[in-house]
């Protein structure tokens, strides 16, 4: 059986990132120190080969894809929206530290007021991720890349990666990422994927497991 591969990569940097900004649905597209990392990231000649190209439909990613990948046309998964953090949306941990909403949140006590619920997002980009298989079996292509925003790729490897790791430590620099194997019948039955190698590659250590 034909295995599949993703190619994950974070968007390149925004002003709100340099900022240390909630940014999660502000649609802001890249910073000028972000499109030249990226383009120097391109002209290094280290990206993966992609068949297919998926990105979220948030500028930054959308910018990112045509810097990387100017040749391809992205396909938009909604699903692949960063996370929505309501009222806290463009704010710094400076800014909201006398909220008493904010220290709820960051203890883990409440969701973030006018939010996303955590529950609702972890189910979106799940299926953010079907979908992606879903098109690249149909469409008989075993290599893609998909271009997403931090919080999504930490999350949903947190919950479907392994080797198995906190989303903490799946963290990645804007124009990295990794890449995926998937395993139709291991995907199948449990929904996993396995964590293969980074980007650009750096011969990813895997706990002896794989």
């Amino acid at each position: 059986m034909r295995t599949y591969r993703i190619h994950f990569i974070r968007h390149g940097l925004t002003e709100g990132n340099s900022d240390g900004r909630y940014i999660g649905v502000t649609d802001l597209g890249l910073s000028e120190i972000g499109a030249d990392e990226l383009t120097r990231v391109r002209l290094k000649g280290e990206l993966p080969e992609t068949g297919l190209l998926f990105t979220s439909p948030l500028k930054r990613c959308l910018e990112t894809c045509k810097l990387l990948f100017p040749e391809t046309e992205p396909i938009v998964i909604e699903q692949l929206k960063e996370f929505n953090f309501g009222d806290f949306e463009n704010k710094t941990a400076f800014e909201l530290a006398g909220d008493p909403r904010y220290t709820e949140w960051t203890a883990g006590k409440a969701g973030a007021p006018n939010g996303e619920a955590s529950a609702d997002f972890t189910q979106r980009i799940v299926l953010g991720l079907n979908l992606m298989v879903r098109k690249m079996m149909e469409n008989e292509v075993f290599e893609a890349t998909a271009v997403m925003h931090g919080g999504v790729m930490m999350t949903l490897f947190s919950l479907c990666a392994l080797p198995q790791r906190r989303a903490v430590e799946w963290t990645s620099d804007p124009g990295q990422g990794y890449t995926a194997l998937i395993t139709p019948s291991l995907y199948g039955r449990s929904g996993v994927i396995e964590i293969i190698d980074t980007i650009p590659s750096t011969a990813m250590p895997t706990d002896g497991k794989y």
